[in-house]
């Protein structure tokens, strides 16, 4: 397997968040105050410890390779939709979250060089190649935006979808390099869903979960927050 070029990933990704902030209007903005962040630094995924540890395996069967095209979109999903809610409430969490889910992106597109599966470009904040995740996007980014409490029911409403489809892709698969980056994916989502609770708790917002059982989103958010690579 050809060495991963990590840097390009990187770029592309910083490039298409560039020109996103570049096309936002001004908006009037709520100051936020957060002082519990959902997590720290030695907390999130380490790219490259996580693409150093890739070994050889079998080349991927056509389901592999779907499943990692759509984790592609779902985790750019999550990082698009934060960037839209924050420019209008400027609030922390989004902004933490959304740099974690450059580096899930990142993670993902890891995978797709390792194994050669083509192009490792990222599409601009909003565009998608899967019609099912644009409408997605464009449902979320509008309820996000009808008050801060409905933008964090969409932060935990993604977390939770996150977390149910990656347990589904790490059932499917028993390669060892896409278990590994999905562990770690969903370990960070179970993270931001313990964020995104603490801000619902904060705003006096009963959330119930419509992806993962409610013992299990009880499970995750009374949970300590995770590290990553493991």
């Amino acid at each position: 397997m050809k060495k991963i070029n990590r840097t390009l990933i990187i770029a592309g990704l910083m490039a298409s968040q560039l020109i996103f902030a570049a096309s936002c209007d001004e908006k009037e903005i709520i100051e936020e105050q957060v002082t519990e962040l959902a997590y720290s630094s030695n907390e999130e995924i380490n790219i490259d410890d996580l693409l150093a540890n890739f070994v050889d395996t079998e080349p991927l069967t056509t389901a592999e390779t779907k499943m990692l095209q759509f984790m592609k979109e779902e985790e750019k999903l999550a990082r698009d939709v934060y960037y839209a809610l924050n420019e209008i409430w400027n609030a922390r969490v989004f902004t933490n979250i959304s740099k974690s889910e450059e580096r899930h992106i990142a993670a993902v597109m890891g995978l797709v060089e390792y194994y050669n599966l083509g192009s490792t470009e990222v599409l601009a904040p909003g565009e998608f190649e899967s019609e099912e995740f644009k409408a997605l996007y464009d449902q979320l980014v509008e309820q996000g935006s009808q008050s801060i409490e409905e933008a964090m029911k969409v932060g935990a409403l993604i977390e939770e979808l996150d977390i149910k489809d990656l347990q589904e892709k790490l059932d499917a698969t028993s390669n060892e390099n896409i278990t590994m980056v999905f562990n770690n994916l969903l370990r960070g989502s179970r993270n931001h869903l313990r964020a995104f609770n603490r801000q619902l708790v904060k705003y006096g917002i009963t959330y119930s979960p419509q992806y993962i059982s409610q013992d299990q989103y009880d499970e995750i958010i009374n949970g300590p927050n995770e590290t990553g690579n493991r």
